[in-house]
């Protein structure tokens, strides 16, 4: 007969499959990443440039589990390489000897100087588009190509709710996202057949380093004075939605966006 904690293992809804989550070594990928492994899953921690941080989140996951053999292994890969995605899915299948289930991708960046369009340089847009969307892109191609079939694969992209929100300053970031909302309702039904669905999960005002960088006080107390909860969304805010669309429960929602935002927009 099973044991008690043996038997709340196995219950777990994303036990031992494999997740791999871009750009988590911090922030909102941070915390999906750590969100996940409270579900059962197994974890890719990647990052692109701070191996301490991604080396913390692996460890924290792997201390809390009850076996030796490691929960999370940390990849690094730059998302905006086609090269590296590919090399990023070949070591998530090799560490753990297994198909990849879940594809979350939340590595982004930003400009924080938050120019206008006119003020853009091409340097800036070229930045924000390669991670961005050619970013994702390549993630969703690569998962699109060599998630596991026929059940539990799961493909989840993190967008923005300035998309809709349409805010002076966010005009290069605001259309680098908007192109990957677009291309996951049509990556969806091409699916077709696979049991594979993807969504986009588009956070508002979350308090994180990328959020704070380049807004001063004044700002960021206007922005929480238009919320209607009256607070900035945390970490904790996005990553059980996150969560829930990895699991089986979530399989009739496919091709959505679904905005976390606090009613902000």
């Amino acid at each position: 007969m099973a044991s008690s904690s043996e038997s709340q293992s196995q219950s777990k809804p994303l036990q031992d499959r494999v997740a791999i989550v871009t750009g988590s070594s911090r922030g909102i990928g941070r915390e999906i990443a750590l969100h996940l492994a409270s579900l059962g899953a197994r974890l890719v921690v990647n990052y692109t440039s701070n191996s301490a941080q991604a080396d913390s989140v692996a460890a924290q996951i792997n201390a809390g589990s009850a076996t030796t053999t490691p929960r999370a292994v940390v990849v690094q890969a730059d998302v905006s390489d086609p090269a590296q995605v590919k090399s990023l899915f070949d070591s998530a299948e090799r560490a753990f000897d297994s198909p990849i289930h879940i594809l979350v991708n939340s590595a982004g960046v930003i400009d924080g100087t938050y120019p206008s369009v006119a003020d853009t340089t091409v340097e800036s847009f070229d930045r924000t588009f390669a991670v961005n969307a050619r970013g994702a892109f390549a993630c969703a191609r690569e998962a699109a190509n060599r998630l596991k079939r026929g059940g539990g694969g799961r493909i989840i992209l993190l967008t923005t709710s300035q998309v809709v929100a349409l805010r002076p300053g966010y005009g290069a970031y605001a259309a680098s996202k908007a192109a990957v909302e677009a291309m996951v309702k049509i990556l969806a039904k091409e699916l077709k057949g696979t049991q594979i669905t993807a969504n986009c999960v588009a956070p508002g005002p979350i308090a994180t380093e990328m959020f704070f960088e380049g807004k001063t006080e004044e700002v960021v107390n206007r922005i929480v004075q238009e919320s209607p909860l009256g607070r900035l969304g945390e970490t904790k805010d996005v990553a059980p939605v996150v969560g829930f669309l990895a699991t089986d429960a979530s399989e009739w929602v496919n091709g959505q966006i679904v905005r976390v935002n606090g009613g902000y927009i």
